[in-house]
This record gives structure tokens, C-alpha cells and sequence, in this order.
């Protein structure tokens, strides 16, 4: 397929990208102000990922007139590509924070100690064989490079699904276990622990149905539908990710005051924390 410039298949649209680029602003915006006034440090990689999705979608924007300069090509190829990696931190981080919190931390397949830490860094390998695989393919002057950096970046979109896969079992193992022998925390009202639960799994079937996009989008190569054409990378990923951002917007909580307790998943990161605060607004 004849391409329309050194960087682009097709001449991507100013209009699609700027108001994309839009959408993520007002999203990230919110995050960032929940974020600093009420002091939910793990979602920090929720407004890292919104930042890169503005900045990822405004450079297809400039690049409808820039089409031959290879840097607006450079941030759409790796910040689009790597901005769910970012999505996907948060939502590991919190389940070991709602183990902690219901005080469940027998019903978890895997050491509460390690949870958080075995699949971030799964997801930051991910994120480093992506961005390896992106930049490579973004500043490829050969198609052997160019089908090098596809192949890479396949390596790290399948990876990522099998880390998620395994990180769905230990939420699903927990959320079963914790139904069906509830703890005392679990039973204060005042503390929804099985809303977070059903925000989690949302997030994460959205996250998984962009990466299968994205390796099916990989696997088909340039000469694809799916990356020979720009309405995919909209529907497929923006608008999905953008929905991340709307279901994850609820995690910002603000001190409220249970009955005996007060759960803070923020805290609940912390094994040795004996007091619990839940942070809403």
C-alpha cells in the first residue's frame, strides 16, 4: 500500500486528534485535582497515562500538517501505545489496598506483600518492551525495521495480557472467597469494598479489549486494515481508555469516618498500617 509520507499511511485528522486530545485534558484535569485534594498517591499513574493520551492524540493533530517530521510520529507511535500500561499500575495497586482494607489478606492467592509488587513489575517490563518496540518502529527507515519494532511490540502487548490474565484470577479467587466468608470490615456498609471490586473489573475488561486491538492491529501489519486506516485507533483504544479514566475517577475518596474504623486505601499499601481510612470526596 502506497503510503501518504515518509511517517504516515494516511493524513491524519487535526479535527480527530485535537478534540481526542481535548477529551483526555478535561479528564486528566479531574484526576489531578481529586488527586491533590484527597492525597490518592497510587492513582498517580492514572494522570501520567491521561498526560500521554493528550500529548500522544495533540501530536497526530500537529502532524495533519506535519506529516514529514518525525517527532509528532515519535509521541503518537509510544505515548498512545504506552498510556494503558499507566492505566493498568492503578488498578493493580488497588486490590492489594482493598485486601488490606476488608482485612482479607488470607482469601488472596498471592502473598499481599507481593501482589502489588509482582504485577507492576510485570507491567513496567511491558512497558519497556513496548517503548523499545514503538520507538523502533516510529523512526524505522527500512521495513525490516519497521517489522522488527511490530514484532516487538507484539512480545510486550502479549505479555501484558497474560500478566492481567493472571492478575483477574487472583481478583476473581478474592472477590469469591470474600462473598462467601465475609470479614467484620468487609460488613460496614459505610465501606462499599465490592463497588471498587466491580470499578476494577470494568477497567480491566476495557484495558484487555484494547491490548487484543492492539495485537490484532500488530499482527496484521501495516498493510492491514487496521493500521492503514485512523478510525480504528478511535474506537478501539481512545474511547476505551477514555471510559478507564471515567470508571477510575470514583477511586479519589476523602476521609470518611466509619463507625469504629477509618480505612485509607492510600495507606493500606503499607503492610504495618493498624489504622484504615477510606479516602472518598
Amino acid at each position: 500500500m502506497a503510503k501518504f509520507s515518509e511517517y504516515w499511511v494516511y493524513r491524519p485528522s487535526a479535527v480527530a486528534g485535537f478534540i481526542t486530545a481535548a477529551v483526555f485534558g478535561i479528564l486528566t484535569a479531574f484526576h489531578l485535582f481529586r488527586l491533590f485534594k484527597t492525597r490518592t498517591w497510587f492513582c498517580i499513574p492514572l494522570v501520567i497515562g491521561g498526560i500521554f493520551e493528550i500529548i500522544g492524540f495533540a501530536s497526530r493533530g500537529i502532524a495533519h500538517n506535519k506529516y514529514n517530521i518525525l517527532l509528532p510520529r515519535l509521541l503518537d507511535g509510544l505515548l498512545i501505545l504506552l498510556a494503558p500500561i499507566l492505566f493498568a499500575a492503578t488498578v493493580y495497586m488497588i486490590l492489594s489496598r482493598l485486601i488490606r482494607a476488608t482485612a482479607a489478606e488470607s482469601f488472596s492467592i498471592i502473598r499481599v506483600k507481593w501482589l502489588t509488587k509482582l504485577f507492576v513489575g510485570g507491567d513496567i517490563l511491558c512497558f519497556f518492551i513496548q517503548a523499545i518496540g514503538g520507538g523502533m518502529k516510529s523512526g524505522a527507515d527500512t521495513e525490516a525495521e519497521n517489522k522488527k519494532g511490530d514484532r516487538i511490540i507484539l512480545i510486550g502487548l502479549i505479555l501484558q495480557i497474560i500478566i492481567f490474565a493472571l492478575f483477574l484470577l487472583s481478583a476473581l479467587v478474592f472477590h469469591r472467597r470474600l462473598r462467601a466468608r465475609p470479614t467484620a470490615k468487609s460488613r460496614n456498609v459505610e465501606f462499599n469494598w465490592e463497588r471498587f471490586m466491580v470499578e476494577l473489573y470494568a477497567a480491566s475488561f476495557l484495558i484487555t479489549f484494547r491490548n487484543l486491538f492492539r495485537v490484532i492491529e500488530y499482527a496484521m501489519g501495516n498493510d492491514g486494515y487496521l493500521l492503514s486506516r485512523e478510525w480504528p485507533i478511535y474506537v478501539f483504544d481512545a474511547l476505551p481508555m477514555a471510559i478507564v479514566l471515567l470508571v477510575c475517577s470514583k477511586w479519589y475518596v476523602g476521609n470518611i469516618k466509619l463507625e469504629k474504623d477509618v480505612v485509607d486505601l492510600e495507606a493500606m499499601n503499607n503492610s504495618n498500617v493498624r489504622s484504615y481510612q477510606v479516602q472518598s470526596a
